[in-house]
């Protein structure tokens, strides 16, 4: 029976690598052999530690010797005093005594009232006022009385402005502006009307408007009642 090998498994072929890698492993084991180095260790006696031995260093006692300061000059002598003879007589005040009596009447002053003057508080803007005017017929709360008054105030306007006043007066075509300022003072009546505006009749016009608006309830600062300033802007398209 013939016996079947592996290629795989034929070792000679590999003879020279083992040769050679076994020749390699002895010689850096010779070479590690002759490099090794050993020493001896001699441990030398120090002795025995002497610490009685010190050096004693005498430190020499110092005083401080203070600079003596000369006494200071004595004082000038003071000038004579002459002594004169009181003539004068002196009244001794005698203090009468505050304390009443049971039986004594006591007299009570007149107590006058004093009557402190009103803060004058100036007038303030419609924007910022605490509790703003309310024209007649608007309810609500601040804000809503507010906004009342302006559209109140708007067809007020529009009702009563002579709009046909503006083509009249020969301006040129466009928006025209007529700003009125005026006051609510702190009866409620509108006063200190003023305008401005591209021509006086305009002016004048918008002047006429406002004087017609009705009595207010006054505005508040603080709780009390004050003059509030008003701006209102007119605009007029003319064609």
């Amino acid at each position: 029976m013939e016996v079947k090998k592996n290629p795989k498994a034929n070792l000679e072929k590999h003879n020279k690598q083992f040769m050679l890698l076994g020749l390699a492993l002895a010689l850096i084991l010779i070479y590690i052999g002759i490099e090794w180095k050993t020493f001896e260790r001699n441990i030398a006696d120090l002795g025995m530690a002497d610490i009685e031995a010190e050096e004693e260093i005498d430190i020499p006692i110092t005083e401080r010797i203070q600079e003596i300061k000369p006494p200071p000059p004595p004082p000038p002598a003071p000038e004579k005093i002459e002594i004169v003879e009181d003539e004068e007589d002196i009244e001794e005040t005698i203090l009468e005594s505050t304390e009443t009596d049971e039986s004594e009447a006591v007299e009570v002053e007149e107590i006058e009232e004093i009557v402190e003057e009103e803060e004058v508080v100036d007038d303030v803007p419609f924007a910022i006022i605490e509790n703003v005017p309310t024209y007649p017929g608007c309810k609500g709360s601040n804000d809503e009385k507010k906004k009342c008054m302006v559209d109140k105030i708007t067809k007020h306007v529009n009702r009563k402005y002579n709009t046909g006043l503006a083509g009249d007066l020969g301006l040129s075509p466009g928006k025209k502006r007529v700003y009125v300022q005026f006051k609510i003072d702190r009866t409620g009546k509108v006063t200190d009307v003023r305008a401005r505006g591209p021509h006086a009749r305009l002016e004048k016009e918008a002047i006429r408007v406002v004087k017609l608006l009705p009595d207010m309830t006054p505005g508040k600062q603080r709780g009390r009642p004050v003059g509030v300033k008003y701006t209102l802007p007119i605009t007029l398209v003319v064609e």
